[in-house]
């Protein structure tokens, strides 16, 4: 029996590498066949890439580096004074025209009832200067009858002397045949100087009349010039005076502070009893209808976009469920790295280059905006139909 064992040994040897080169060709083939499978995956992977290329990656630029931003309105009092009412909280949406904010009224009213008094005085002073161009006038005719006057009394000296002249001559004359005796000439000789002296004084008075009625001629014209060509309501002082009560009248409107556009309320720093300033901020609005987003392009691929171009936007909030279509608007007028507050400085021995990125506006369909909302910050994504369809 012990040795029967061997005889069988062989065949049984034999079997077994038979059947292990079987499954060694059995894998080889296997294996084989799965490159085969894998090399025309591949194969087909890559046709439908490059279909895909040809006929839209090519057409197309994204980017999910893209965020969602607005022209925000910044409220800011236009006048200083203590706030007495505040009618808006942080969230809450708000038409135009709409009250935010209500400042004490008192000082502004204190000052609208200044400017009245001021712009009464003025018409008051309008009326008194129009009242003494006609006293004026009347002086200058009354001037003008001193002249008159002044001269018929030069003429009345004028007679005189000519009189006491003759009456000297004759005296003079019968001197010699003793006619007449020295104390008559003496007379005769002052008779005439007295005339020659109210001559002299006569010609002063006209004088003095003649530059009187010029002085009050030149008055004349000077009041004339802040009255003539204008009314109570176009004087000067009057229009200055109007528009110092219309500027009163504006700092009182503007104790109401209205909202400035529609949106949300964001980041409100106004409390009742807080004394504001002029110009400082109290508060800001976010127009959610006119969002809009910044993707920021690699420049190399700005190549061939241009304004108007169709865009599709993704934003992370609603996922890609939700789509909304716009177009490119504009571009910045510089990359984000140029237009930094410490700006990148390239001219130094390290300098390593950097793709740089460009903002590029998208603006947004506002119905779609009105149907999903948009909030300042959120992420999208963004892709540029460079073929323009």
């Amino acid at each position: 029996m012990a040795d029967a064992a061997p005889e069988f040994s062989a065949p049984a040897a034999s079997g077994a590498a038979a059947s292990a080169d079987t499954q060694k060709a059995d894998r080889a083939a296997a294996r084989k066949t799965w490159l085969t499978r894998l090399a025309l995956a591949v194969v087909i992977a890559a046709l439908l890439w490059a279909a895909w290329y040809l006929l839209i990656g090519r057409n197309h630029v994204s980017t999910d580096n893209a965020y969602v931003n607005a022209e925000m309105a910044q409220v800011t009092p236009l006048i200083s004074a203590q706030v007495t009412q505040v009618l808006i909280s942080d969230t809450q949406a708000v038409k135009r025209g709409d009250v935010l904010v209500r400042l004490d009224p008192t000082n502004a009213r204190i000052a609208i009832s200044q400017a009245q008094a001021d712009l009464a005085e003025a018409r008051r002073k309008f009326r008194q200067s129009s009242a003494t161009s006609n006293a004026l006038e009347a002086q200058v005719d009354a001037r003008g009858a001193d002249i008159a006057q002044a001269r018929a009394q030069l003429a009345s000296a004028q007679a005189n002397v000519d009189k006491a002249r003759i009456d000297l001559q004759r005296r003079e004359a019968l001197v010699g045949e003793g006619a007449v005796s020295g104390d008559e000439v003496t007379s005769a000789r002052t008779a005439y100087a007295a005339a020659r002296a109210a001559l002299d004084l006569a010609r002063a008075g006209v004088t003095t009349a003649q530059a009187t009625r010029s002085a009050a001629s030149g008055q004349l014209a000077a009041n004339d010039a802040l009255v003539s060509g204008s009314s109570v309501d176009t004087d000067p002082g009057v229009m200055v005076a109007q528009a110092k009560l219309d500027a009163a009248k504006l700092d009182l409107d503007r104790t109401v502070i209205r909202a400035p556009i529609d949106g949300v309320i964001t980041k409100r720093q106004v409390q009742v009893g807080q004394r504001v300033a002029q110009g400082s901020p109290i508060m800001t609005i976010v127009p959610l209808a006119q969002v809009y987003v910044d993707a920021n392009f690699k420049e190399r691929q700005l190549r061939r976009v241009k304004v108007g171009m169709p865009a599709t936007v993704v934003a992370d909030i609603y996922g890609s469920d939700v789509v909304y279509h716009g177009k490119v608007v504009g571009f910045s007028g510089g990359t984000g790295s140029s237009l930094s507050l410490i700006p990148a400085q390239n001219a130094t021995g390290n300098w390593i280059k950097v793709v740089q990125r460009l903002p590029v506006r998208i603006a947004l369909d506002p119905k779609e905006l009105a149907a999903h909302p948009l909030r300042v910050g959120f992420s999208t994504e963004v892709e540029i139909d460079l073929s323009g369809h």
